[in-house]
């Protein structure tokens, strides 16, 4: 759902079920703006994976949401931000937003 959301705002997705899957997309890519994750997920947590991608991509927007775990003072890698489920597909497009450029609308 999140990437139909960020898709239908004109954001390019790519998608992973695990921390290791979208670790390999950064490696092979450089036209990733953001990472947007659940903390709850198989393998690494997101916030696990988030302070991957801290270490690695030290000015990557990280942007980590759950639905059921609320990341305690300190767990969130520096930078990174937090966005609760159930939220509204426009408070998702306007977080990214906060954290990125607008999308290039092709015009």
């Amino acid at each position: 759902m999140a990437a139909d959301i960020l898709m239908d705002a004109g954001y390019r997705v790519f998608e992973a079920c695990e921390a290791a899957d979208a670790l390999a997309i950064l490696d092979g890519r450089d036209d990733i703006g953001a990472v947007f994750t659940d903390i709850e997920m198989p393998g690494m947590t997101g916030l696990a994976l988030a302070a991957a991608v801290r270490d690695r991509w030290p000015s990557m927007p990280v942007l980590v949401t759950s639905g059921r775990v609320r990341p305690g003072s300190g767990e969130l890698p520096n930078g990174a931000a937090y966005i609760a489920k159930p939220y509204m597909p426009g408070e998702l497009v306007a977080t990214l937003g906060k954290m990125l450029p607008a999308p290039d609308s092709g015009d």
